[in-house]
């Protein structure tokens, strides 16, 4: 992996770099925000950035956000006093880590980040087939296009055949077609040079020379304006691409990955997709099948999810009950891997017993069995803020009280959830009282 370090920390940053680099991380080290800004820009590329906590880590979020740029951030500094590590994480860092650096702890740090980008948990013959062929072409340089519906892994498997491929020692960099606006992506893909358009301010290197090297993953490619496409076939073409505002082309040296959940044949006859690029990309098609066909995979999936979030989420590891599994089993899992990890992480989260039962298991619309709210059944005639109300209460209920875990399942900030409680007990209505160990510190 690649980690950027920015700031001086008191002399305590070739440790944390010696730690790292012991690792196997790829360090590079920077002074200021706006050297790693540069450094960035440029192509450098980061999969963790580590900041002197003593810097502006809210600048350094957005502006990683604003221009498009994945890498989580962790901040470090001299001592653990809590007041600091606080500021920092609700500045946009990820994590806190004292210094003078822990080697379990800087070791933990890089393991989240890199955790499981190529783990595959395939036990069903249907799915180790797609794995055999992936295996006979990741050696090549061939063009791959990974196909299959929303949530089967797709991300997972290219992450793979990087991973198994002659270029696995380079970058593999993704870019999410369909999250970025098609006025963004060309820039994207093929960077800008310094006033090509308002707002560049600096020369911004693309994805394209970003992966030199390495492997380029086009995520959802079907979502690509056909116009960006004629560059992108010029580009795998002729190895070369045209930075926005530049007046010679720039030689580039990638392997081309691609997914898509639609059938691309579809789109090409429907005018929405080149013919030409369709067959540079399709080189080779692996198709993963829905998990719903791939039946002999659902446990192990599950006993993998269960573990790796109780170790998340702090709570002990249960086994998933006989009752619970056969529930996993006969589910149709529409949502396909997404949605089976997400209905172990509320299971995870909402077992209290010494197992996973199935009264936890809560698939295809279904809620948990125990502690229902009055009255929260009925939606007809009922304002969005009494419904809102009886689903926090509902689901802080099936926390035991446990404020963290639920602001977790409802997808929303502890601070907000605490603050909606309040009021709710100011209006009179019963809330769950705080687990031990989770109530806000004074």
């Amino acid at each position: 992996m690649r980690l950027l370090i920015i700031g001086d920390l008191e002399g305590q940053i070739g440790a944390a770099a010696r730690i790292a680099m012991e690792r196997g991380a790829r360090v590079a080290h920077v002074d200021t925000l706006e050297a790693a800004f540069e450094a960035l820009r440029a192509g450098q590329g980061a999969d963790l950035v580590m900041v002197d906590v003593r810097l502006d880590i809210a600048h350094l979020v957005k502006g990683l956000k604003s221009e498009r740029i994945n890498a989580p951030v962790v901040a470090c500094g001299v001592g653990n006093e809590t007041r600091i590590a606080v500021q920092a994480i609700r500045a946009g860092a990820k994590e806190y880590v004292p210094l003078p650096p822990s080697v379990e702890l800087i070791a933990a740090v890089l393991e989240a980040v890199t955790e499981e980008n190529t783990a595959l948990i395939v036990r069903d013959p249907k799915m180790l087939a797609v794995l055999k062929i992936a295996d006979q072409i990741a050696p090549s340089d061939a063009g791959v296009l990974i196909t299959g519906a929303s949530g089967t892994g797709k991300e997972m498997l290219a992450r793979y055949v990087h991973e198994k491929s002659k270029r696995k020692g380079h970058r593999f960099v993704a870019v999410n077609c369909a999250a970025i606006p098609e006025t963004l992506l060309e820039s994207e893909l093929f960077g800008y040079e310094k006033g090509a358009f308002t707002g560049a301010v600096a020369r911004r290197i693309g994805k394209f020379e970003e992966a030199r090297g390495g492997t380029l993953l086009l995520d959802e490619i079907s979502e690509m304006d056909i116009r960006i496409q004629a560059k992108l076939l010029r580009a795998i073409q002729e190895r070369e691409i045209d930075r926005l505002g530049g007046n010679q082309p720039v030689k580039v040296d990638v392997r081309i990955l691609a997914t898509s959940n639609r059938i691309l044949e579809d789109e090409v006859a429907q005018g929405r997709f080149r013919q030409d690029l369709f067959f540079r990309l399709n080189v080779v098609n692996l198709n993963i099948p829905p998990l719903a066909e791939r039946p002999e995979d659902i446990p192990f999936l599950a006993e993998h999810f269960a573990r790796k979030l109780a170790e998340a989420n702090g709570v002990k590891p249960q086994a998933i009950s006989a009752e619970a599994m056969a529930k996993l089993k006969s589910h149709p899992w529409p949502g396909n891997v997404r949605e089976l990890e997400n209905t172990l992480h509320r299971a995870v989260l909402l077992s209290a017993g010494p197992e996973i039962g199935p009264e936890v298991i809560v698939v295809g619309g279904s809620r948990p069995t125990a502690a229902a709210a009055p009255g929260a059944g009925g939606l007809v005639g009922r304002t969005v803020a009494e419904v809102e109300r009886d689903l926090i209460i509902d689901t802080l209920t099936h926390c035991l009280g446990n404020r963290t875990h639920a602001a977790n399942i409802l997808g929303i900030s502890i601070r907000t959830l605490r603050n909606k409680l309040k009021q709710y007990s100011e209006e009179g209505y019963a809330v769950p009282t705080p687990r031990e160990g989770d109530r806000p510190s004074a």
